[in-house]
């Protein structure tokens, strides 16, 4: 793609987001029934090509649980308040009850108790008491520390996940945690992230990990497009990183995860995602919006409460329903935030495709007028689209 000179000196790529592309139907239809949503990643199978993002709002061990049952991966955050307090009730309400402008720095307090890292054993042996598979999130600051531990529980699926991740960090106060080195002398498979171009992708996926989560900024109570200007629009990442996920299958006959992580609030968001070359889709803010969510209906992300710089914000998300009504419906709302997968499913019948790697092919389009095209009244009368 031709570079647009922004100024003397300076050129850059147009990037897309979801809300500037779409889906082209094809020549073929298929029957919703025989269309197969199911998502592979190591050795373990899932019904629904989710995770639940490891947010406090959005994943407690309960609802991980349901996600698990519904056919979803919820990933547990370690470093959150469910491994800082035995039990953090009274911090979630608390959090929820807080007033917008003294939100973010009462949050910054309370989690500035210390993890107690009995606490990830504990969490880790109550999901898998009830059989499902297991995930949880370090930071990479955090992960040589606290790895072992999960090892020792019993987690099958490590997620090491921050703003940016890069296969080589460069220090010249402490020595960074070596990628590489660490996974291949792990025992558990390791998805990593976040990334958001081709030549990060590229080399994350030479470390060794089973999947790369794809979104720099996109969720939404994240603020780091605003804090720090970094950032590729969701559609373009997506695109770039399956590009490398190809060029790495070529070069090592090793097939990574694309996972595209953050920026889709309905089910057309979800298809997109995946025609643009995602595998399965990391979500937030749908799941805290359901009525079993930890965050009663308010939503904040993993950086929000960041001792000295903040990159997120608590947000309202309010309560849409139930998880099973979210992820696999029914649906008793037009506008597409309900049934997220039953959308993707009837996405991919619409447009002829039987499987996830197969609506990887789907054709799309720039179209910026998608949203808006014919939808006078349904704007006007803020319902459906609107």
């Amino acid at each position: 793609m031709a570079d647009i000179e922004i100024g003397i000196g300076k050129s850059g790529r147009q990037a897309y987001g979801f809300d500037d592309i779409a889906i082209v139907p094809s020549r073929r239809t298929r029957d919703p029934e025989d269309v197969d949503l199911s998502w592979e990643i190591d050795a373990y199978r899932f019904d629904l090509p989710l995770m639940a993002s490891a947010m406090d709002s959005a994943v407690s061990p309960e609802t991980a649980l349901e996600i698990g049952r519904l056919g979803g991966l919820a990933v547990l955050n370690l470093e959150g308040l469910w491994t800082r307090y035995e039990d953090p009730t009274p911090q979630l309400e608390e959090i929820a009850s807080l007033p917008a402008e003294k939100a973010t720095r009462r949050m910054q307090e309370i989690y500035q108790e210390p993890m107690k890292p009995d606490l990830i054993g504990t969490r880790i042996s109550e999901l898998r008491s009830a059989g499902i598979t297991t995930a949880a999130s370090l930071t990479p600051q955090r992960v040589e520390e606290f790895a072992p531990l999960t090892v020792e529980a019993g987690l099958h699926i490590l997620v090491i996940q921050g703003t940016v991740v890069s296969a080589e960090h460069v220090s010249s106060r402490s020595a960074p945690l070596n990628l590489k080195e660490f996974i291949r002398g792990f025992e558990l498979p390791v998805i990593v992230g976040g990334v958001a171009s081709y030549s990060t992708t590229l080399h994350l996926m030479r470390t060794g990990a089973v999947g790369v989560l794809v979104g720099v900024g996109p969720g939404a109570a994240c603020t780091t497009r605003g804090v720090l200007g970094i950032g590729v629009p969701q559609a373009t990442a997506i695109a770039d990183a399956a590009g490398a996920r190809m060029a790495y299958l070529d070069e090592s006959g090793r097939y990574v995860q694309v996972i595209a992580d953050g920026g889709m609030r309905r089910g057309g968001d979800i298809a997109k995602a995946i025609a643009c070359g995602a595998d399965a889709v990391m979500i937030g803010s749908p799941l805290a919006s359901a009525q079993e969510s930890p965050g009663r209906g308010v939503h904040w992300g993993m950086a929000t409460f960041h001792p000295t710089l903040p990159r997120g914000a608590r947000v309202e998300v309010g309560n849409l329903g139930t998880l099973e009504e979210i992820l696999v419906g029914p649906a008793y709302e037009n506008d597409g935030r309900r049934n997220l997968f039953g959308g993707l499913r009837v996405s991919m019948a619409t447009t002829g495709y039987e499987t996830i790697k197969d609506f990887q092919k789907a054709e799309v389009m720039i179209a910026p007028a998608l949203q808006t095209e014919g939808k006078a009244l349904q704007k006007a009368q803020q319902i459906g689209m609107a």
